[in-house]
């Protein structure tokens, strides 16, 4: 219509129940009830004219609308389309059209009549069959129903006695669908599938259903091979009225596939023609997992079967899982191609790595995870490389000893690692056991996404703190009996992780298992038949919460030494270490005092328990925990907060509590911030500090000539190993470091060298040699010049250990004849210097030379006539220093 003449603006509700004429007459003889308007709550005016058509057969809504409104009944609900999509025979001006090739039709039909308004074309959502990619309708059909309804209040009930992870899926989005719940549709019209066991008269009267093949072979007369529809939809059933009624025959439907998983936790065991102990001890099932778009699926079905057959849930625990879409968070699509290909990422990263990267991600707390390939990449890098890198070190040094020529390793059992009295050891075998008892625990609350985190924490711990701090007794530098102790913890630490770990990463804790097996006899065949560890012993807890606190105090130092840029090689003279914890103090100052000083290059720690002799205090409140809580007193709690006192605020530390404005508050609601104050006559400049709240580290940054000597110490330590690594060696392989000064003055390096011999031999596990004693035999197999390190140029040389000869002592062996002599030092030096140091050890130190043709045997004893290494000569001149 060109124009049209306002008559009257009215509300909607006032068009309720007013009558229209229909824009066709197909079904006047509805017109009683029908062709009025009605009113609901799911039509919006943000779209179209806020006026919408009802066709209650083709649609949920209209469907709900039109019964609920009395304009029609179930039982003359009109289908205006056929089976093929066609209009019917009363649909007189389309009959037999297919409704879609319609369309430009009726609306000329409509216009004909006077009766467009407007005509276009709008873009909308629209279903599509997945196969086809063709446009679908929303049909009524005739359908078998189960009396949702009636069992709803029970389904309700069942419902609460069922554990959910995540919790809300079930009280609100399950509870919410139960709550709704309408009789549920079980029959299909298809010809695959489970028949409907429903054998009918023709006059509808007379219905049978079959609750076993005996029964239908009992009622028919015929055997029964197979339930699929081709094997029995010609078995009719003579009826029970007499032949003049003729007989029943099965009718056409099938199941709906959503009922025969519904029913998977008693139709997996026959159930009730067999098993039925098996079903009866186990039923409801432990545990089932699936996806979110189960809660109206699978979930509900089994919940609404068990509760009709048994008024029981068919579940005790149910893990619910998110979506995985694409990056770009669409549905992941084979058409589209936007996702990875699943054997690719295996093939790159591993099952375990993608197994890991799901678990940790939000599907396991039922939100969408946009899948990435980085994601898994980050697993690997992040778990499975410092994990494998624990286990190398031990397997480095472990081959080291029988290296060395001593017994090989044999892990020290478990009951006898618990009673060392090394603290790290004690801490990593007591966070060992936190991590039994934290997987024990999350795992029977079904808590999956909590495992990985902590696994990380655990392994950034075992190789950041107790490999990285341990190095020296893993390497034997503190006795072999140490070393043996060290390294059977780490086994024993290993072994467990890789037990607590193998549900999650089978493959790679299979792989670390088949190896370690070998060095523990009794052991299982695989990790997969070995009982999952149980907590053993006590977890000591006071010696996790210092070593977590020592790395706090590490971590505070190293920003100070940042802020001031003070790299660790550069030593520093003090450190303070403030809190009120005594117990906490005595392990800082203690046991953990080493570990302290050698990670932070410091020299002293001063432990200090007067939190105000370095710090004044100030209390915040922490706005997110009381907000909510506190609401409209927040502000007056605040300000009473910030205004606590310094002697209030230890009050409240010690007691832990405090009244506030009629408020209890606890330690966690309430922030103290310790800021420094600087010791008089000094700046910040030459004393900092930085804190977390709970400790206060302060730090003398002032340096003198021996902080700067063991600066340079570690410099030249650091090209060392830096040069080990770009040769390629491994940590096992034995080499001799030679350094030579490429100063004019080499006073200044000869000097620090003399200052630091002691730190430097104990870094790289050997004395720092001068290249003046390089023999000319060595094999050098690395070198490299440095320029400005410190001030100082130098070259670094990495040689194969060299014999070193005493001449003089060899010639009184064969009288004075230097031709023997030299005929000896050849056989020595031709020699694998790894077996003649095995040699050398079985001997006690003396090996028999009777290989040499035209020589007389010989004793040739170590230290005496001959020395395995250029560094075993020079410390013998020095005095054994």
């Amino acid at each position: 219509m060109d124009s049209y003449d306002l008559l009257e603006k009215v509300k909607g509700n006032e068009l309720v129940n007013k009558k229209y004429e229909p824009l066709f007459n197909y079904f006047m003889e509805f017109s009683d009830t029908a062709f009025r308007v009605v009113a609901d709550d799911y039509v919006t005016d943000d779209s179209g004219t806020g006026i919408v058509h009802c066709a209650p057969a083709f649609g949920e809504e209209d469907y709900r609308v039109c019964i609920g409104n009395q304009i029609l009944t179930k039982e003359n609900l009109i289908v205006s389309v056929d089976d093929d999509g066609c209009f019917i025979e009363k649909i007189t001006d389309f009959s037999g059209r297919y409704v879609k090739d319609a369309d430009k039709d009726i609306i000329e039909a409509v216009k004909a009549k006077g009766r467009l308004v407007k005509s276009g074309s709008f873009m909308h959502s629209y279903p599509f069959c997945w196969r086809s990619d063709t446009p679908l309708i929303y049909r009524a059909v005739p359908s078998w129903f189960i009396r949702v309804e009636e069992i709803k209040e029970q389904l309700l009930e069942n419902n609460k006695q069922t554990y959910w992870v995540p919790d809300y899926v079930k009280e609100k989005r399950f509870h919410n669908w139960l709550e709704n719940a309408r009789d549920w549709a079980v029959s299909r019209s298809r010809f695959w599938g489970t028949p409907l066991p429903v054998w009918m008269s023709d006059d509808g009267e007379e219905v049978i259903v079959m609750d076993s093949i005996a029964k239908l072979e009992k009622l028919s007369g015929v055997k029964v091979f197979d339930l699929h529809r081709h094997n029995i939809d010609h078995i009719t059933i003579p009826s029970s009225r007499g032949p003049e009624f003729g007989v029943l025959r099965r009718v056409e439907d099938v199941f709906d596939c959503w009922f025969e998983s519904g029913s998977m936790p008693y139709a997996y065991i026959h159930y009730p023609f067999e098993n039925v102990e098996l079903f009866e001890k186990n039923f409801p099932g432990h545990f089932v997992a699936e996806g979110l778009d189960q809660t109206r699926g699978w979930f509900y079905t089994l919940m609404v079967l068990s509760t009709a057959l048994f008024g029981k849930p068919a579940f005790r625990n149910l893990i619910c899982n998110g979506l995985v879409l694409a990056e770009d968070g669409k549905k992941m699509s084979k058409s589209l191609k936007n996702y990875p290909s699943p054997m690719e990422v295996i093939d790159d990263y591993g099952a375990d790595a993608l197994r890991l990267y799901l678990i940790n991600s939000p599907v396991v707390r039922a939100e969408t995870l946009r899948f990435k390939k980085e994601g898994v990449f980050s697993v690997v890098k992040d778990v499975f490389l410092p994990w494998y890198n624990a286990y190398r070190f031990l397997v480095q040094n472990a081959k080291r000893l029988e290296v060395e020529g001593l017994a090989p390793f044999t892990p020290i059992d478990a009951a006898t690692l618990q009673k060392s009295s090394n603290v790290l050891d004690q801490w990593i075998n007591s966070a060992t056991q936190s991590l039994v008892h934290f997987v024990h625990q999350e795992m029977n609350a079904y808590r999956l996404y909590t495992v990985v985190p902590y696994l990380l924490k655990f392994l950034d711990n075992l190789t950041n703190i107790y490999v990285r701090f341990n190095r020296k007794r893993l390497k034997g530098r503190t006795g072999e009996e140490d070393c043996r102790t060290a390294l059977s913890t780490l086994y024993n630490v290993l072994l467990i992780s890789c037990k607590v770990m193998a549900p999650f990463t089978p493959f790679f804790s299979e792989g670390l298992y088949q190896n370690m097996r070998r060095v523990c006899t009794g052991s299982e065949e695989s990790i997969h038949y070995c009982s999952f560890p149980q907590v053993e012993g006590e977890r000591n807890e006071r010696i996790e919460q210092s070593v977590a606190r020592m790395m706090t105090i590490i971590d505070l130092a190293r920003n100070i030494r940042e802020r001031h840029n003070k790299p660790l090689k550069s030593p520093l003279r003090e450190m303070i270490v403030v809190h009120p914890d005594v117990d906490f103090l005595d392990d800082i100052a203690g046991k953990l005092k080493e570990y302290v000083l050698e990670e932070l290059n410091v020299r002293s720690l001063i432990p200090c328990n007067d939190t105000l002799k370095y710090a004044s205090l100030r209390a915040e409140p922490e706005f997110s925990v009381l907000g909510k809580r506190l609401g409209k007193s927040m502000g007056a709690v605040a300000k009473e907060v910030k205004a606590m006192s310094q002697i209030d605020i230890l009050e409240f530390e010690k007691a832990g509590e405090v009244t506030i404005a009629s408020h209890c508050l606890k330690l966690s609601d309430i922030k103290v911030v310790r800021e420094f104050k600087c010791p008089d006559g000094l700046t910040d400049r030459e004393v900092d500090a930085a804190g977390d709240g709970d400790v206060l580290v302060i730090l003398d940054l002032r340096l003198d000539e021996s902080l700067l000597e063991a600066g340079v110490a570690r410099e030249v330590v650091n090209r060392i190993q830096k040069l080990r690594k770009k040769t390629g060696l491994e940590p096992t392989d034995a080499v001799e470091v030679y350094f030579e000064s490429l100063d004019e003055d080499k006073s200044i390096s000869q000097q620090v060298l003399n200052s630091q011999e002691l730190y430097i031999r104990d870094a790289i596990g050997s004395p720092l040699l001068s290249s003046t004693f390089m023999p000319p035999h060595a094999v050098i197999l690395g070198e490299e010049s440095f320029h400005d390190i410190s001030k100082l140029s130098f070259t670094i040389y990495l040689a194969r250990p060299a014999l070193v000869f005493k001449s003089d002592a060899i010639l009184s062996l064969y009288g004075g004849n230097t031709k023997s002599v030299h005929g000896l030092e050849t056989y020595l030096l031709s020699r694998d210097h790894s077996n003649l140091k095995s040699e050398f050890q079985l001997g006690d130190g003396k090996i028999t030379v009777d290989a040499i043709e035209g020589l007389p045997a010989v004793n040739v004893v170590l230290g005496e006539h001959v020395f395995l290494t250029v560094g075993d000569s020079v410390l013998s001149t020095k005095g054994g220093r």
